[in-house]
């Protein structure tokens, strides 16, 4: 057993967790609380190592503990006191994209794409109850039988999705969503190999005249990652307002107004949902329009935006094809209750929308844009789309790797005109039948 292992036995042990709790305990009855929470944890964290590091003397001769195990129960005693307990060391890793947490016993990450449970546990439900209302008190909302779901953020951006009984039956249940410190470039899917450069190259061309994109896809496929890459493609000289549910996008640009809605208060009172966002921001004077998702009837509104003057608009919406995608927004535009014509609201759509670029997760964790459409108008009650660019796959190598290639379908789209007319004329034998030669994303053979 190595030391890290054995390491990892003690602080697990519930003789280790039981002496952390009498440590934490008898820290907060010795400290002035008052005094520490006005002062930053960098100023008060030598004064409160040395208070521990005395009472782990007092304690030596009743639980005898390594350097090792002393100073890991010091790191995780602060942590309970300034942080996120447990969750620190898990909120440290930056190639930790997922901390989903169970129960108080029972903690899996996701990293680099796949699950993995960790020996991370809680001292009870009590204890991880404690931890969530640390992160929605932060945020100005609480949780509890009244009010058993709640989402919040993190002072680093990341998502919160917590749940407590009684609709969790096996205790609370925390999700967080991280997002990268060190944000992607475009040029970055290319070397990932989650597209290839003709293809970048198409949605720079679509992003930069102004088309109204959506980015479909499944929960983790990447698409929020996708749509704030495509929003750097958006000109500096262009106001852009966002709207979102949990604030996730980072736009690089200056001129950008970040609107979030806000749930109901205590008393059931003040929601803003998304559809009072959009509206709100049509009246801001907006170049653009992000949505980060929509998921109910702001769809309806952001379609009109899209068809009076807001070009160039982009979201993104939870869909396993480009053809779900429109089946979701047919859906969603009905959910308003305005009883308007099937025909007319798929009208509405194809007039609204022009690409649809289909992200997802590939079973070895890694994310490949698999199929960038073009709308094309109607035919009688359907909606017509031509697929450009697309990934076939074609199965799962030895060592567990996805196999499979990018290709150009040979379709050539109605909006290269209009490309070529904003700036961004692209050559015509980039949409030729081909497909990726071997592992090089910028490279191309004829099919």
């Amino acid at each position: 057993m190595t030391p890290v292992d054995t390491l990892t036995e003690t602080t697990t042990s519930p003789a280790y967790q039981a002496l952390k709790g009498r440590i934490h305990n008898d820290l907060l009855n010795r400290l002035n609380l008052d005094r520490l929470t006005r002062t930053s944890r960098a100023e008060a964290e030598p004064e409160v190592r040395a208070v521990i590091r005395d009472m782990l003397d007092r304690e030596g001769q009743r639980t005898p503990l390594s350097f090792a195990e002393r100073e890991s129960l010091i790191g995780d005693v602060i942590n309970e006191l300034f942080g996120l307990g447990p969750l620190e060391a898990l909120l440290k890793d930056p190639d930790i994209s997922d901390i989903l947490v169970n129960n108080a016993s029972q903690v899996f990450i996701e990293r680099n794409g796949r699950l993995e449970e960790t020996s991370v546990v809680f001292r009870d439900d009590q204890h991880l109850m404690q931890i969530i209302e640390r992160i929605v008190s932060a945020v100005g909302r609480r949780i509890d039988e009244s009010t058993p779901m709640v989402d919040a953020r993190l002072q680093d951006g990341s998502r919160v999705n917590a749940i407590v009984p009684p609709l969790a039956l096996d205790g609370p249940s925390l999700s967080i969503r991280r997002f990268r410190t060190d944000r992607l470039a475009a040029d970055d899917l290319v070397t990932r190999e989650s597209l290839t450069a003709p293809m970048l190259a198409f949605l720079r061309g679509v992003v930069t005249a102004r088309l109204n994109v959506i980015v479909s896809g499944g929960t983790g496929a990447g698409k929020t990652t996708l749509l704030n890459i495509l929003s750097s493609f958006i000109g500096g000289g262009e106001r852009v307002i966002t709207i979102e549910d949990a604030a996730e996008l980072t736009l690089r640009q200056r001129h950008v107004v970040r609107l979030e809605t806000r749930p109901a208060n205590i008393e059931g009172k003040g929601h803003v949902k998304q559809r009072q966002l959009v509206i709100n921001a049509l009246r801001m004077r907006p170049d653009r329009i992000i949505v980060g998702e929509v998921r109910g009837e702001e769809a309806l509104d952001m379609l009109q935006a899209m068809n009076t003057g807001h070009d160039g608009s982009l979201t993104t919406i939870h869909a396993n094809s480009a053809r779900d995608a429109l089946y979701r927004l047919d859906t969603m535009v009905a959910m308003t209750n305005l009883n308007l014509p099937e025909r007319a609201v798929r009208q509405q759509i194809a007039s609204a929308i022009n690409v649809i670029v289909q992200v997802s997760r590939m079973p070895d964790g890694t994310r490949k844009v698999t199929s960038i459409s073009e709308i094309t108008g109607m035919e009688q009650d359907v909606i017509t789309m031509q697929e450009i660019f697309g990934f076939q796959k074609a199965g799962i190598a030895p060592d567990g790797r996805t196999l499979g290639a990018f290709r150009a379908t040979g379709v050539r789209p109605k909006c290269s005109e209009v490309l070529a007319i904003a700036g961004c004329p692209l050559p015509m034998d980039m949409f030729e039948h081909r497909q990726q030669i071997g592992g090089d994303p910028s490279g191309w053979r004829v099919a």
